[in-house]
């Protein structure tokens, strides 16, 4: 097997957990190599080195304001330089639509919501909200696969060499789309929602009040989800939003507190390893899927999770 490029959009310091992953991935069937879109300074490659990269693929010159289309473009040039058997994106909305672009302008195929890619490229993903799993394999150019978060374990920092840096001149994209304004998004402090492990999630039920399930998310050192339901009524933000119009999560702990669980939300959270669902409704559709199940109410049942992890603590 040759090398694997994986494509990471924001590098930063430290690494984020779906880009390690990502690299142990390519690790496991090839040797992996990075792209990415953004100037990476000395001690992020140096980074990238110690989580296995071999080389870095970098734009010649900087891509105006970052768009997809640009992405898309340096991603499609990078490959080209790099001549890799496969290559590895997140599963975001941005990553699918960039990888998607990327099999456009290279005839290549396209996977996306894997959740495992074995050495000889035959990829398993999740089908049908997560009710089945499938095995495919591209038959057309470059496999192209999109990766969902938590599919495996990160791989640790070695004492990897620094990686060779090639920079790739990117053609122009033609006209697109120009960012006018940015704002900074608020910090938390919390993990990103794709990529959480742990995900306090709530709906309907809360009524507004979102206070117990960011206490006990914040003592899991996770994340803070919401049904459709919970952001249209702007109790949250609808980045939180989890489900088949919001962000599809994959977590080894998934907390549904007063979510009644339609096939909507269950399309966004059904592959989380473990799900513990809250509801008064003994007869609530969550309950189906669910491998532990309390009917209670949230505000009695949450606070006492809260206290009895910070008593075990102590």
């Amino acid at each position: 097997m040759g090398s694997v490029l994986v494509f990471i959009d924001v590098p930063s310091l430290p690494l984020p957990r779906a880009a390690r992953e990502l690299l142990a991935i390519a690790a496991s069937i090839g040797e992996p190599v990075v792209a990415s879109p953004r100037p990476l300074s000395g001690e992020i490659a140096a980074e990238l080195g110690r989580h296995g990269a071999r080389a870095l693929y970098e734009p010649a010159r900087p891509l105006p304001d970052v768009l997809i289309a640009a992405k898309a473009a340096f991603l499609a040039e990078a490959v080209k330089a790099a001549g890799p058997a496969a290559v590895l994106l997140g599963n975001s909305f941005e990553d699918r639509e960039v990888a998607a672009r990327v099999g456009i302008k290279l005839g290549s195929g396209v996977i996306t919501d894997a959740v495992a890619v074995a050495p000889d490229l035959s990829v398993t993903k999740s089908v049908l909200a997560g009710s089945f799993t499938s095995t495919c394999r591209v038959e057309t150019g470059v496999p192209i696969i999109t990766v969902k978060a938590n599919s495996v374990e990160p791989v640790e920092a070695g004492g990897g060499a620094d990686p060779e840096r090639s920079f790739v001149t990117v053609p122009e994209t033609g006209p697109a789309a120009t960012v006018t304004e940015r704002s900074e998004k608020r910090v938390s402090g919390r993990p990103e929602l794709s990529e959480a492990r742990v995900i306090v999630a709530g709906g309907r039920g809360v009524d507004g009040d979102f206070g117990p399930l960011e206490e006990l998310a914040d003592l899991l050192g996770g994340a803070v989800g919401a049904s459709r339901a919970a952001t249209d009524a702007g109790w949250i933000e609808h980045s939180a939003q989890v489900g088949q119009t919001g962000k599809t999560v994959s977590p080894q702990l998934y907390i549904s507190a007063g979510i009644s669980g339609a096939i909507q939300q269950k399309a966004g959270m059904q592959t989380a390893k473990v799900i513990v669902a809250i509801n008064k409704d003994s007869d609530a559709p969550v309950f189906e899927i669910a491998d532990f199940g309390v009917v209670g109410d949230l505000f009695s049942v949450l606070p006492q999770a809260a206290a009895e992890i910070r008593r075990r603590r102590a």
